[in-house]
């Protein structure tokens, strides 16, 4: 099995089902988890002096305090395949929040380091920014949850649904190389859902070189991670797919590179074929 991917694990007692951190996966910047929690089940998470986190619940509802200060319950879909934007808390260093489940909460926990520039805050649905990317059998939706022009000192974060038989991630790209303004460099992992449950996408990380060439089939509550090079998705017929990315690094700047031999998928000549087509 490939190093790259983390297959989802049994619950730990505290419902925790991935566990990816900086030395886990050998790099610097991102850290990830996932947790199912029960109705009533509390947990508290604090940012050190050196991070902050982004709390997303994938689905389910919960009674949550921020910074010391009540926010009642949060929560508006069941799962993600509701494709309702979700709600989110951003923690800043030195703060904490609680969560308290109200019903069964799937909850993904985001880390990267942070000097507390920015105040912690409740990201309500309202607030995040949706778009569609892509043509054909090339096109996803978007749920920016914490992009690069909101306020974070390290994270980023988003959301992508694909339906079944289309690509994603795509045309291959990278952001691997401390380059602004052409491409920044950014670790990245892709927390995985198939609907229905017992389906599988496919991910592969490559280099232009070869020298990192892995091709992963990606299974219900895996993850991949990505420290460098190209990074697609392909779905299966039959089954629609959702990930939650969590990128950071030393510029909190999305700039990325396409792979020169796909980056004409992009052109309006294939948009214009596709739209044609419906």
């Amino acid at each position: 099995m490939s190093d790259l991917l983390s297959k989802r694990n049994l619950p730990d007692e505290k419902g925790r089902y991935q566990n990816i951190t900086p030395a886990s996966a050998g790099w610097k910047y991102v850290g990830f988890q996932a947790y199912q929690l029960e109705p009533n089940q509390t947990l508290t998470f604090k940012a050190s002096s050196d991070e902050e986190i982004c709390l997303v619940l994938v689905g389910g509802k919960a009674t949550a305090t921020l910074a010391g200060g009540s926010l009642g319950e949060i929560g508006d879909r069941s799962g993600p395949f509701e494709k309702k934007k979700p709600y989110s808390l951003y923690i800043t260093a030195g703060d904490a929040a609680e969560l308290t489940a109200t019903t069964d909460v799937e909850l993904a926990v985001c880390r990267a380091p942070g000097k507390g520039t920015f105040p912690s805050r409740l990201i309500s649905p309202e607030q995040v920014g949706a778009e569609a990317r892509g043509n054909g059998n090339n096109k996803r939706y978007v749920h920016n949850i914490l992009p690069d022009n909101e306020n974070a000192d390290s994270l980023l974060v988003v959301e992508v649904y694909t339906d079944e038989g289309c690509t994603s991630s795509y045309p291959s790209h990278k952001h691997d190389r401390d380059a602004p303004p052409e491409e920044t460099h950014l670790e990245e992992t892709y927390y995985h859902r198939l609907n229905p449950s017992q389906g599988f996408c496919i991910q592969r990380v490559y280099t232009d070189e070869r020298d990192l060439d892995e091709c992963m089939a990606v299974y219900d509550g895996d993850v991949v991670m990505v420290p460098r090079g190209y990074h697609p998705v392909a779905t299966i017929a039959g089954y629609d797919s959702y990930y939650l990315n969590v990128m950071a690094g030393p510029v909190r700047k999305w700039l990325f590179t396409w792979e020169e031999d796909h980056a004409w998928v992009n052109s309006p000549e294939y948009a214009n074929k596709h739209n044609n087509q419906k």
